[in-house]
Parts: C-alpha cells; structure tokens; sequence
C-alpha cells in the first residue's frame, strides 16, 4: 500500500480549496438599479407611484391590518430587491408572532406607541424588507397547526399537554 506523492497531495488540497471556496449561496433574485416596463407601458410619473397605501380600510380584530407593497402590486419594485407594507394595529390588537425567511425586516412606527397595542389608539407602522418576497412564518401555526408531536412540543415548551392540545386546537 503506497502513500501519495506530495505533488498529488498538494493537488488534491488544492481541488480542495476550490471546492470549498466556490460553494456559496445567495438570494436568486436579480438585483439592479433600474427594470424598465413592459413593452407598452406608459413610463411617467404614474409608474413610479404607488397609491395602495391612500385610504386603507381597517377591520377591528385582534390582530394588525397588513398591506403589502411588492414587485406584484408595483412593478416600478421589479429589480430593487425590495418590498414594503403598512401595518394598522387597531386598539388591543397584536402581530402574531413571525419569522420572515427570506429577508430582514425594518419597523418604523409612525404613529402611536406598539407594546402589544394594550392602548385605546390606532398604531400604524411602516415595514420595509430587504427581498422582493421576505415570506411569513406564522408561528403559532408553524408550531401547533402542523401535527408536531404533543410529547415534543411538551417537553420544549415545558407545558401541560392539555395547554398544547388547547393552542393547537385554536389554529386553523
């Protein structure tokens, strides 16, 4: 049984390092500065204008009024890697918890104090993304709507299992 010779050692490090250093991941989105219209389409100041967010209807529920700005509903988007939305939490209501796979999200409130919502007053926040498409995981539903083993979400969350059947009874 022979050893390697130091040559072919050094070429199998250096096939190595290749490998090692090429894999990367990113988002597959193509980003640039500027995506022109379709063909046909009207480039004036209309374009580039977005009045989704004007007189937005808010129902009073337990949780934030979400409307979305994105690449679907605002096509000047197309490219920039971005989107945007409009939060209205009406009094006492909440944002369920989430995680947005797909990008980071930046929450500016611009008017009223978010803890919750526990006042009488509307809040509104404006939410930008650094993805055309951030993705939602809810997850209340995540982890109590998908059929997890009760034994596993009890012994996690150090709970009862009737606390566990009672929240994972509550999820669509």
């Amino acid at each position: 049984m022979g050893f390697l010779s130091s040559s072919a050692v050094t070429a199998l490090l250096c096939l190595a390092a290749f490998v090692v250093l090429s894999a990367h991941a990113a988002d597959p989105e193509e980003i640039r500065d500027f995506a022109p219209p379709p063909p046909g389409t009207q480039l004036d100041g209309n374009y580039f204008t977005s009045t989704k967010l004007r007189n937005i209807n808010v129902d009073k529920g337990a949780f934030a009024n979400v409307t979305t700005i994105n690449v679907n509903n605002f096509p000047a988007l197309s490219g920039l890697g971005v989107s945007n939305a409009l939060l209205v939490y009406p009094p006492g209501s909440v944002n369920v918890p989430h995680t947005h796979p797909r990008g980071t999200e930046t929450l500016f409130v611009i008017e009223g104090t978010l803890e919750i919502n526990k006042s009488k007053q509307t809040v509104r926040a404006y939410a930008s993304f650094s993805s055309t498409n951030a993705g939602l995981v809810s997850l209340p539903r995540t982890l109590f709507g998908v059929n997890i083993d009760i034994e596993v979400l009890t012994k996690s969350f150090e709970v009862s299992p009737y606390i566990i059947k009672t929240l994972s009874a509550q999820q669509p």
